[in-house]
């Protein structure tokens, strides 16, 4: 019957407690993303409905103008020139918006899948872990990474499947490519539940 030693019990001890303390960190960043983003939307809203509401008392002021005005020099030929330049301006800002708009968008829908990936069970590859915390490797274009605290481990996952069947498949390319030590995890409100058999 297989037997651990009591320093290794001791070292799996200390990798949890680091692996809690990395998930800790990891929650506490998605938090303050989440507080950036309801931001940034605020103020999406607030900038969205200052240039409607100043778009529209544009309008109401040219429609005024061009309405009462009926002169034919010169002018006044000027003059609606002027108001036609600015409403091109206007309607270039609300082009603008309407781009950040689409960006949050992206970003929030970013954000509402990794809350999903957190509640439901995962599996991911991991192929790398580091005693220090290296979040060099960590991009922010990367989605479906998974960068936790294995207690005193920092480990480095890749891939986020729904089935094992697909986190095995993975695997097998990714030891293809070299990564030899890479093995199926699974998790669960970003935390690994467990270490998943490879075959």
């Amino acid at each position: 019957m297989p037997f651990i030693e009591e320093s290794d019990l001791l070292e799996l001890h200390k990798d949890i407690d680091k692996a809690q303390l990395i998930n800790e960190r990891l929650l506490d960043q998605i938090k303050y993303k989440n507080k950036e983003l309801r931001r940034s939307k605020i103020q999406r809203n607030i900038f969205g409905s200052i240039t409607v509401f100043f778009l529209i008392f544009t309008l109401a002021v040219f429609s005024y103008n061009a309405g009462f005005v009926r002169s034919t020099n010169m002018e006044s030929r000027n003059n609606l020139l002027v108001s036609i330049d600015s409403l091109e301006v206007i309607k270039a800002r609300i082009d603008n918006l309407k781009e950040k708009n689409e960006e949050l968008s992206l970003v929030k829908e970013f954000y509402l899948a990794k809350k999903f990936l957190e509640k439901e069970k995962i599996y991911s590859v991991q192929v790398k872990s580091f005693i220090d915390n290296n979040l060099t490797l960590a991009s922010e274009s990367l989605g479906n990474t998974i960068f936790a605290k294995t207690n005193p481990f920092y480990s480095y996952s890749l891939g986020n499947f729904e089935t094992l069947e697909e986190a095995r498949s993975f695997r097998y390319q990714l030891v293809k490519m070299g990564f030899k030590d890479a093995f199926v995890a699974s998790y669960r409100d970003g935390k690994r539940i467990e270490i998943e058999d490879p075959y």
